[in-house]
């Protein structure tokens, strides 16, 4: 049913069309919006799901191999030996657009290019098993970050595909049918209004008639 304010003229009647058509279209818009970021979405996560085992695995191998290393050093060596980091890391960030959605790109440089800066300790009084886990935990540190990027992108596409999924049903379930359904009302109100003004003319056309008639009695 149309709504109670509207006004039932030729010129609403226009507008109303020209507003349906624009919403039909963005309708469209969005709805391919909201096809293609599903699509990147999808591919972020699986991508997030073999960077996860990757880290996982990683984290998994640090652990086993910093167990090992503390049971063959005593406490106080191991702290000392990882007390003095040589290595440390810059963060820089920066955005890209997906969608009209600016997600996050991180990007780290190191102070030391020598892959021996990643040990801060020398060699003679720790073990082989702190090697492995700090070698480990190098290995993994990249795919730690890659992983905070891909999970903090999906949570921006996930929340960017929700609101265009609300606008879409909007449109779709809510404006688009009011729209027609005004029009609809319009349209009927005009035609009766046309078929009144016609039964009209043809009474006052009779009516002429008769009374030419008359006259010329």
């Amino acid at each position: 049913m149309a709504a109670k304010t509207i006004s039932p003229t030729r010129m609403e009647l226009t507008r109303l069309r020209g507003r349906l058509k624009t919403a039909t279209r963005g309708h469209k818009l969005l709805r391919d919006k909201r096809d293609e970021l599903m699509r990147q979405f999808l591919e972020i996560v699986r991508k997030n799901r073999d960077l996860r085992a990757r880290v996982d695995e990683g984290l998994s191998n640090a652990n086993r191999a910093l167990a090992v290393a503390s049971a063959v050093m005593s406490s106080d060596m191991l702290e000392q030996a990882l007390l003095y980091p040589r290595q440390s890391v810059q963060l820089d960030m920066s955005f890209r657009n997906i969608m009209s959605v600016n997600v996050p790109e991180y990007r780290f440089t190191t102070t030391v290019s020598d892959s021996a800066g990643i040990y801060p300790y020398g060699f003679a009084q720790t073990s082989g098993e702190l090697d492995d886990a700090i070698s480990a935990l190098d290995g993994v540190f990249r795919d730690m970050f890659e992983l905070a990027q891909v999970e903090k992108t999906m949570q921006l596409l996930a929340d960017e595909i929700e609101k265009t999924r609300r606008r879409v049903n909007a449109l779709e379930y809510v404006m688009i049918p009011e729209m027609q359904t005004n029009i609809r009302y319009i349209t009927m109100k005009l035609e009766e209004n046309d078929r009144s003004t016609k039964v009209r003319l043809m009474k006052v056309k009779d009516m002429v008639l008769e009374d030419s008639r008359r006259k010329k009695l």
